[in-house]
């Protein structure tokens, strides 16, 4: 089933032509020059943060030097449409806008397949690069295109690539964010990363279950590293067992990682709003 792609302008919604049969194919079509945000929605057309997503992609697009100009009311009743029309039960969408016409929007959408649940039980595999990132702090299309080099080498079997600096600081992952429980703290980078909307929803919870320090983990300390997890707008919270060859504390999930990915999904069910 091919991804449906439309674009958005101050006439109306244009269908683009593709054969294109996802999003990561559908990438393909959007220039280096621009910005970008990607989610889900939940019972068909329920999103969460939508507007906290549009309002990073608007910071985005200030960080590359452009400005939006698209109304996000139309987006939205565009994008229900698509998803309306599509039959899909929930939908995986990606919303990008070019430099060069910052008053439209690139809509597309294909079927959304929830995480699966051994990830949760199980944990991943992931590894690690020094592959920097040009201005983290912006969801840039550059960034997407780049990114792509960084999934194709992955070995089979590995979940998630984690980006280090050169000293050697876990920061975020290619499209993720990435935390380490560490002497009885939850660590996460501060800076020189983009701060994922499912950030900002771990950040809301874990106040309650473990302490939190906003610091960067070195992998030169992962012989201590307790636990580790990532979030992702589109797979939630999902532990990580192993990074590099190595296994995370015990190599099982652990039981502050669950309570963690717990009180994550009860906020996500209790923060849904119609499109």
């Amino acid at each position: 089933m091919p991804a449906i792609i439309k674009r958005l302008t101050k006439l109306g919604t244009v269908a683009v032509d593709s054969d294109a049969r996802s999003l990561q194919e559908a990438a393909a079509l959007e220039p280096r020059a621009g910005v970008y945000t990607v989610s889900n929605t939940y019972r068909r057309t329920k999103t969460l943060l939508l507007d906290a997503h549009l309002d990073r992609l608007d910071d985005s697009a200030r960080r590359q030097g452009f400005a939006l100009g698209f109304d996000r009311k139309l987006l939205r009743q565009a994008l229900r449409k698509m998803i309306m029309e599509s039959g899909y039960s929930d939908a995986r969408f990606r919303l990008s806008v070019s430099a060069q016409a910052p008053d439209e929007a690139l809509m597309s959408i294909e079927p959304f397949q929830a995480p699966a649940s051994e990830w949760i039980q199980a944990g991943v595999r992931c590894m690690t690069s020094n592959l920097a990132r040009h201005n983290p702090a912006a969801k840039s299309s550059d960034w997407m295109h780049r990114r792509r080099a960084l999934e194709a080498a992955r070995p089979a079997g590995i979940f998630e690539t984690f980006l280090l600096d050169r000293s050697g600081r876990l920061l975020e992952g290619a499209s993720s964010n990435i935390y380490v429980i560490l002497d009885a703290e939850l660590r996460t980078a501060a800076s020189g990363i983009l701060a994922g909307v499912s950030r900002m929803i771990l950040l809301a919870v874990c106040e309650k279950i473990v302490p939190l320090r906003l610091e960067a983990p070195n992998i030169a300390d992962i012989a201590r590293f307790k636990e580790v997890f990532l979030t992702s707008s589109s797979r939630g919270l999902v532990p990580v067992v192993e990074l590099d060859g190595e296994a995370i504390g015990d190599g099982c999930v652990g039981k502050t990682t669950l309570a963690l990915h717990s009180a994550y999904q009860a906020w996500v069910e209790a923060h849904l709003e119609e499109l």
